[in-house]
C-alpha cells in the first residue's frame, strides 16, 4: 500500500466564561503533573486527543470496529423484506440454497484474500444503490456533477439528479470496467473504501447527479493502488470513449485532496469490509457460489491438512525441549545452591 497522510481531529476549543463572571473549572488537559514516585509527569497526547469511540463515528472506513455506511443504508429495506418473509412465511432464498449431503460437499471458493469477482462487484454494486437510495441529501461537488463533466456525448436527461440508478445499471457500469481493464475482486473491495472515505472526508453524499464520476473515480484509484501493474489513465479513457484525459487528470487530484492522501488501507479494516458485502449478499438473498468439492480440490485440501498437522507437531516437540531445558536448568542451579 502506498504512503498516507492521517487525518486529524483537533480538540474542540476551551469554553468561555459565562457573562456572569463566574469562574469555569480547569481545562482537564494539562501539560504536566506532579507524580509522587516520578516527579514531573508529562501527558502523552494519545491522552490529549478525542477518544477512540468518537473518531470511529467520523472515519468509519479507517477504524475496523466501526459499522460500514453501506450496510447502515441497507437496514431499512433489510427490515422491510423480513416483514415481507414473516408474513408469506416463506424466503425465496431458502429455496435455491445448497447443502452437504453424504455424497456432494459444497463449497464457497470465495475468501478473504480471494474473493469471488462476479459476486464481489455485484455486492459493491448492491452497496452503491443503498448508498443513493437512503442518502440522507444531495450534496455534491462540481468536480464530480455528471452535467457538468459528462462522461459521453450522450445529452445528460433534464432529471438526472432525482431519478435513482437501478442496481442492474450500477453493476454494469462498475463490471465494464473491470473487465475491460483486467481488475482483481480485491481491487472492487478497495473501492468501496475509498468511496465511503470520500463520503465521510469530503461530508457528501453519492447520488444520481454523481455516482457514476465518484465510482471511476475510487475504481482508478484502487487499481493503482493495489494492483501491481496499474492501469493508465489513458486507459480508461478508451473504454469510455467519450471522458478526456486532462478530465480524469482533474478527478483524480481532487479525490486525493478530499482524501486528504489517505490511501491506506489497513487488513483489518479490508477483511472488515469483505465481510460486510457477505452480510449484505445474505440480507438480499443472493449469496456467495457453492461448487461441489471435485477430486482435486479434495486432495488439495488434504495436502494442506498434512501441513499443518507436520507443523503443529514440530511446534510441540520444539516447546517440549525448550521445557525440558528449563527443567535441566533449574535442577542444576537447585544443586548448586544446596552445595
Amino acid at each position: 500500500m502506498g504512503g498516507s497522510v492521517s487525518c486529524c481531529i483537533s480538540r474542540s476549543e476551551r469554553p468561555k466564561n459565562d457573562e456572569k463572571g463566574v469562574e469555569l473549572e480547569e481545562c482537564p488537559f494539562t501539560t504536566e503533573d506532579v507524580s509522587e514516585d516520578t516527579g514531573t509527569y508529562i501527558q502523552h497526547i494519545s491522552d490529549r486527543e478525542l477518544p477512540d469511540e468518537l473518531a470511529q463515528e467520523t472515519n468509519p472506513s479507517d477504524h475496523p470496529r466501526a459499522s460500514t455506511l453501506f450496510l447502515n443504508k441497507s437496514q431499512t429495506d433489510v427490515r422491510e423484506k423480513r416483514k415481507s418473509i414473516y408474513i408469506n412465511h416463506t424466503s425465496p432464498g431458502l429455496l435455491t440454497r445448497k447443502y452437504s449431503s453424504c455424497s456432494t460437499i459444497f463449497l464457497d471458493d470465495s475468501t478473504v484474500s480471494q474473493p469471488n469477482l462476479k459476486t464481489t462487484i455485484k455486492c459493491v454494486a448492491l452497496a452503491i444503490y443503498y448508498h443513493i437510495k437512503n442518502r440522507d441529501s444531495s450534496r455534491s461537488l462540481d468536480i464530480f456533477d455528471e452535467k457538468k463533466h459528462p462522461l459521453s456525448h450522450e445529452k445528460v436527461a433534464d432529471d438526472y439528479y432525482a431519478v435513482n440508478p437501478e442496481h442492474r445499471l450500477i453493476y454494469r457500469f462498475i463490471r465494464t470496467l473491470f473487465s475491460s481493464a483486467q481488475l482483481t475482486a480485491e481491487c472492487a473491495i478497495v473501492t468501496l473504501v475509498y468511496l465511503e472515505r470520500l463520503l465521510t472526508y469530503a461530508e457528501m453524499d453519492i447520488c444520481p447527479s454523481n455516482w457514476k464520476r465518484i465510482v471511476l473515480g475510487a475504481i482508478l484509484l484502487a487499481s493503482k493502488v493495489w494492483d501491481d501493474q496499474a492501469v493508465w489513465n489513458v486507459d480508461y479513457c478508451q473504454i469510455l470513449k467519450d471522458i478526456t484525459v486532462e478530465d480524469v487528470n482533474e478527478m483524480e487530484r481532487n479525490f486525493l485532496e478530499l482524501l486528504q492522501f489517505n490511501i491506506n488501507v489497513p487488513a483489518s479494516v479490508y477483511a472488515k469490509y469483505y465481510f460486510d458485502l457477505r452480510s449484505l449478499a445474505d440480507d438480499n438473498n443472493f449469496g456467495f457460489p457453492l461448487e461441489p468439492l471435485s477430486n482435486k480440490q479434495a486432495k488439495k485440501l488434504e495436502a494442506i491438512s498434512r501441513l499443518c498437522e507436520d507443523q503443529n507437531k514440530d511446534l510441540n516437540k520444539s516447546s517440549l525441549r525448550r521445557s525440558a531445558s528449563a527443567d535441566n536448568l533449574t535442577a542444576i542451579n537447585t544443586k548448586a545452591v544446596l552445595s
